[in-house]
């Protein structure tokens, strides 16, 4: 039978100590498994179910040079993104971490959830080269800061080799 896992988020916890705990269940979840797919879609719905005030959580996946929808929770999504477009497609050409504390400012946003207002994006980097981004959208203008930036880049961090 296979393993079942219970990873809920300690009530009252500060971002930090949310972030510390999400990175730990992640790396517990994704720890020996082969498979990017399945450890992209469990990592998703960890952060859907660890960080409040989100309306959209997951991934998008390098392929042929393009970003290609992956798994996620949330509204349906944009299905590919070009390089150099919106946060995302910034964050995998450029390498870096984009925190957009309001969308709408932001030049050439692409707006699949018209109700997003603040976006952080991560780049998921593996032997130098992007692999994919893990992108989170909020409803609420500025709702990701310095902490979510240390806590989700360390966490892609320590997962990224088991995302490709």
């Amino acid at each position: 039978m296979p393993a079942m896992f219970d990873f809920s988020p300690p009530a009252g916890a500060d971002k930090a100590a949310l972030h510390e705990d999400l990175l730990s269940a992640a790396d517990a979840l994704t720890a020996g498994e082969p498979d990017a797919i399945a450890n992209m879609a469990n990592v998703s719905a960890l952060i859907w179910q660890f960080l409040p005030d989100l309306n959209w959580a997951g991934f998008y996946r390098m392929v042929d040079g393009e970003l290609v929808l992956g798994p996620f929770q949330g509204k349906t999504a944009c299905i590919r993104i070009p390089l150099g477009k919106g946060v995302c497609g910034a964050a995998a050409a450029s390498g870096q971490t984009q925190l957009v504390e309001d969308v709408h400012a932001f030049p050439g946003h692409i707006a699949c959830d018209a109700a997003s207002a603040s976006e952080i994006v991560v780049p998921v980097i593996v032997e130098g080269r992007v692999v994919a981004v893990l992108d989170l959208d909020s409803p609420i203008p500025a709702r990701f800061d310095s902490a979510d930036r240390s806590g989700l880049e360390a966490l892609v961090g320590r997962i990224a080799p088991r995302l490709v």
